[in-house]
């Protein structure tokens, strides 16, 4: 099921294709498949356009939750070394990735099938199901599962004490940033209702988060190199630095509030679905060019102030820093931010990467948090959430007595802090539903659109793929795309 959801997010970098390119901050340097994606044009006749918009990929891990929903328990009956308490924790977690699958879903297509059931194998040929309802599912799995789910597995979690398939933790924590926690399923339901723009569930979540992500490793483990036993907001040094065992990019670690890893250690490192792929050259790997880059002028644009550690002047020595870009002086900046790269004995004509898909972490909830008690008025609380993310990359972008629009400066914020993580396209829409713009967000045929406009035609989400449509006659084409 993991594997699944993971390859679901990972196949043809669509994690970052999806979320980062579109009305992003990105360029392509020479595929002409990517510049499609950045414009818009994303009913371009490409291979990887078409790979991407095939939401079968996601349907595998509905599929192989379901069968798991449904027959485990009778695993229970068969075997008496698999307990009902082991058995109530992972039908849990069946149920979160599936949540997670259709809300992601969602986000890319709006209305799309819900099945609940397997249908004894049957490939039954279901139509759409309103965004909506399906986002009411999503929810409601969710909050079922947060009542099973433990913090963290094994130990001494009060939840779920003792061994897990085997492995408690101690020395060798080997369950954490892998599976579903409680952790992961309060911060995956704060997405859940930002996007259904319902802040005041959204604060609950995110505060839930805050106040006990602690309880996520075991207290007082330690090994020699605190190697995945600590989690708190990141310092910029340690979180752009591919060698600390605690960079929440790299391998799994429990500062992955949600994410699905490449653990280099089990053999699953890759050349494909890591962000390096798009992003990296010379001299960090053997490619010439990166593929997509971000421009100077938007740089410039992005990181305005002359503390910001992520890109900046140092005063000490008069250069670039190079946190977030390398070879600023260049013509294409290399966006340097994530590179968990692993060597590959006796060979240099390719690289492999441990990165994992990232979907959220610490900084990210809170920066959520920020924009929900922003949007409900409460100003204060958001003020100090905004700064005390931002307060570790080196300046307060909300200092006592600021004018600026707060909402403006927390998606500015989410903007630095999250790029190239797959936010980006997610955010413009938060953002516009929030601040409901008039100006032109989209055209069409050349005709300007209100983001009011884009919505109603469908135009935030992506084409489904005519395969899909050939295979279920059910299936319609989204508006915006016929």
């Amino acid at each position: 099921m993991y594997a699944l959801m993971r390859n679901a997010l990972a196949a043809d970098n669509g994690h970052w294709l999806m979320g980062d390119l579109r009305n992003g901050d990105f360029l392509s340097t020479n595929r002409a498949d990517l510049q499609a994606i950045i414009e818009g044009r994303l009913n371009a006749s490409y291979p990887v356009i078409n790979s991407i918009t095939n939401w079968r990929r996601f349907y595998a891990v509905v599929n192989a939750t379901t069968i798991f929903i449904e027959r485990s328990p009778q695993i229970v009956k068969s075997d008496n070394r698999y307990t009902q308490a082991n058995n109530n924790v992972d039908i849990a977690q069946a149920r979160a990735l599936r949540a997670f699958a259709y809300f992601y879903m969602v986000r890319i297509w709006g209305d799309v099938p819900l099945l609940t059931t397997t249908h004894d194998g049957d490939f039954i040929k279901a139509p759409r199901t309103s965004k909506e309802r399906v986002l009411s599912f999503c929810k409601t799995e969710l909050l079922a599962a947060a009542q099973v789910l433990p913090f963290r597995y094994g130990g001494t979690d009060v939840i779920l004490p003792g061994a897990y398939y085997g492995l408690t933790t101690g020395t060798d924590p080997n369950w954490y940033g892998t599976l579903m926690t409680r952790i992961s399923v309060y911060s995956l339901l704060a997405h859940v209702t930002a996007w259904q723009q319902n802040y005041l569930e959204t604060d609950i979540y995110t505060k839930f988060v805050l106040d006990n992500y602690t309880q996520l490793v075991e207290p007082g483990v330690t090994d020699y190199n605190c190697r995945y036993l600590t989690i708190n907001e990141l310092t910029l040094n340690v979180r752009t630095n591919e060698t600390q065992q605690v960079n929440p990019f790299a391998y799994k670690r429990a500062t992955q509030l949600l994410g699905f890893a490449f653990e280099y250690g089990y053999g699953y490192s890759s050349a494909n679905g890591h962000i390096e792929q798009l992003t990296l050259a010379s001299p960090f790997v053997p490619k010439v060019l990166p593929e997509i880059f971000v421009p100077k002028d938007s740089i410039r644009k992005i990181f305005t102030n002359p503390a910001d550690l992520r890109f900046s002047i140092d005063p000490q020595t008069g250069l670039y820093r190079e946190n977030y870009f390398t070879q600023y002086g260049t013509q294409r900046p290399m966006f340097s931010k994530i590179k968990i790269i692993e060597a590959v004995a006796n060979t240099s004509d390719y690289a492999v990467f441990s990165s994992a898909v990232l979907f959220t972490r610490l900084e990210e909830i809170t920066l959520l948090r920020a924009e929900a008690l922003a949007v409900m008025g409460q100003k204060e609380g958001a003020v100090l959430a905004l700064n005390k993310a931002a307060a570790l990359r080196g300046y307060i972008p909300y200092p006592d007595g600021s004018t600026k629009d707060l909402i403006n400066e927390i998606f500015a914020e989410r903007r630095r802090e999250l790029m190239g993580e797959g936010w980006r396209w997610y955010d413009l829409i938060r953002y516009n539903r929030i601040k409901r713009t008039s100006g032109t967000f989209i055209t069409k045929n050349g005709q300007p659109l209100t983001f009011a406009q884009a919505e109603s035609a469908g135009a935030i989400y992506w084409p489904v793929s005519q395969d899909v449509i050939n295979a279920n006659p059910a299936i319609t084409q989204n508006n915006f795309w016929k």
